[in-house]
């Protein structure tokens, strides 16, 4: 077996040229060459596998050049290396600064460089002080790290200091295809992306995920290779999910996110790449942006198309929705169910209430009252008759089970006798109730408003007669009572809870003692405010409702209170109390 080099050192930059992703810095280095402004203490900071120690090589030998020597000559006896995460005792340091006073052999310059500097001691840093502060003439200090926050602000103070960024994700693609040319491997434009994506601006990162997935593939690198090894989504998952949120089929969705667990993803990776879906798509919606879009150019296209299948209240609710989720994800005990949930959330956002009754749907909400529309769209009036007729003819012995049944059937053999109705219950009232927590609620919500724009669109100038506050109390007490009639015993209750006031001419204002009563009068206000503004002929009447806490506490009395109470009214009963020393 041949010695394989990995191309990490294969392909390491010789020049500044070849340096990826830091073309600020390299210029820079290279004009303060050219005309001898080089500082003697250099800092440079930045993350992994961004070429710190590339360039500190590449200056270390530049500045040793004088166009006489050979080429290919290193300067390998100028150039010195320290890893300062092993050698970071004074001891280290001690012997660094007595090689500093010798004169380099070959060359102009001798070059120290100090990897990893901040993992010296605090003492080792204090050694150092007066040596990187006046170096000798022919010295020079590149200190490299990771973390620049680590060293002390005196080390700092005396160094010229160079940021290394993040290799951004185009050229860390580019480079990769320079190599995949170099070493004949055809590579998708998508593949390389998602290799340059996954080293998260690392150039090393991104050098050793390509020998990785090439031994896996060979020399064909595809983009479901390279996803198969990494563990990475692929594009088309999320492309199918959306498609699938948009036509609201919720039983499809959850059958692909199990598959996407079975195949070992987690759920938490795959909620946050929803997010990152939408935002890529909302990116899409504007020309301006596209450039925001960092991925391959088959894939951009494919955004781009779906992206007009979205609209922007979509996405953005998309987002709100899969961003919540990510952050409960950790602290949920059942995490599946909460993507799961989140999903379905998703697939009701452009919900328009007209595809209930389709097979894709879980639970058919509208088979009900479709059921219930057909059977009283009947003819009332010959049901009626039938049964009179069956009464009639039954005997002071039938049941009253037996004889109207069967002379029913006889008379009209395919119509079902409804159960009669209770007294005072409306049939349509309990069509139209819903509850406060469904998702009919909040269409109902919709309607309402839809119903009120109308309105406006269709009247420009809607009655507004001035009323008094006696005016609209009796409205408000009818309505009450008209709620009571009808059995809704609990909202009655609650709206009879505190007498409404009138508050800027056309504001109602009702004070509640708690924050759940607050909630159920705000969800039944609609047909509450349609009731009196018809009744009082003005259409700007509003509610306003307030929270007193004070006013809570005057419904709850505790044993003490109540015996205090007694006392006032007969101051007998302390007597009473003490002649028989009972306890409160």
């Amino acid at each position: 077996m041949e010695h394989f080099i990995v191309s990490a050192r294969k392909y390491r930059p010789q020049t500044f040229k070849d340096v990826v992703g830091q073309q600020a810095i390299t210029n820079t280095l290279e004009n303060a060459i050219e005309r001898s402004h080089l500082a003697q203490a250099l800092l440079f900071c930045g993350p992994r596998g961004v070429g710190k120690t590339t360039c500190a090589r590449i200056l270390a030998k530049k500045i040793n050049q004088d166009g006489t020597e050979n080429p290919d000559e290193d300067f390998a006896f100028n150039i010195f290396e320290l890893d300062a995460a092993s050698n970071n005792s004074v001891d280290d340091i001690r012997n660094l600064i007595e090689q500093v006073r010798i004169p380099p052999q070959v060359g102009k310059y001798k070059v120290y460089i100090i990897d990893e500097v901040h993992m010296l001691s605090q003492a080792a840093f204090n050694a150092f002080l007066k040596t990187l502060e006046e170096p000798p003439k022919h010295a020079i200090f590149i200190l490299a790290t990771t973390e620049k926050h680590k060293i002390i602000p005196t080390i700092l103070s005396r160094c010229q200091i160079f940021d290394f960024k993040r290799i951004g994700v185009k050229d860390a693609k580019e480079y990769l295809k320079y190599i995949a040319e170099s070493q004949g491997v055809e590579a998708d434009d998508d593949a390389l992306h998602i290799i340059a994506q996954k080293a998260d601006g690392a150039m090393r990162d991104a050098l050793s995920i390509f020998d990785r997935v090439v031994s896996f593939s060979g020399k064909q690198l595809t983009r479901q290779a390279v996803t198969e090894n990494l563990n990475v989504l692929d594009y088309e998952i999320y492309f199918k999910a959306t498609d699938l949120m948009l036509e609201n089929n919720i039983p499809q969705l959850l059958i692909d996110f199990n598959e996407t667990l079975s195949k070992g993803f987690d759920g938490h990776h795959f909620i946050a790449g929803i997010a990152s879906h939408f935002r890529d798509l909302l990116v899409c919606k504007n020309q301006a942006t596209i450039p925001l879009l960092e991925v391959g150019e088959q894939t951009k296209q494919k955004y781009l198309e779906q992206s007009q299948k979205t609209s922007h209240s979509f996405l953005m609710k998309g987002i709100e929705l899969a961003n919540d989720s990510d952050l409960k994800y950790k602290t949920s005990r059942n995490q599946r169910l909460l993507v799961e949930l989140c999903l379905m959330q998703l697939a009701s956002i452009n919900y328009d209430g007209e595809k209930k009754n389709s097979n894709r749907f879980i639970i058919p909400a509208t088979f009900f009252i479709s059921h219930s529309k057909k059977v009283l769209s009947k003819d009332e009036n010959r049901i009626e008759t039938v049964v009179h007729e069956s009464k009639s003819k039954a005997t002071p012995t039938t049941t009253a089970t037996e004889k109207p049944s069967t002379e029913v059937k006889q008379t009209l053999p395919n119509v079902a006798i409804p159960t009669p109705p209770k007294p005072k219950i409306d049939i349509s009232m309990m069509k139209n109730r819903v509850s406060g927590l469904s998702l009919s609620s909040i269409k109902a919500k919709q309607e309402h408003l839809k119903k009120q724009q109308s309105k406006v669109k269709d009247q420009k100038d809607l009655p507004k007669d001035s009323f008094t506050e006696e005016q609209m109390i009796e409205v408000w007490d009818a309505y009450v009572e008209k709620l009571d009639e009808k059995g809704e015993k609990i909202m009655a209750s609650l709206l009879a809870t505190d007498v409404p006031k009138l508050k800027k001419q056309t504001v109602i204002w009702l004070e509640l003692p708690n924050e759940t009563m607050r909630i159920e009068i705000e969800r039944a206000q609609y047909p509450l405010l349609e009731y009196i503004r018809s009744e009082l002929n003005n259409y700007d009447v509003s509610l306003e409702i307030d929270v007193n806490e004070t006013t809570e506490k005057k419904y709850i009395f505790g044993a003490r209170d109540k015996y205090e109470r007694l006392r006032e009214i007969n101051p007998l009963v302390e007597r009473l109390r003490k002649d028989f020393d009972l306890e409160i």
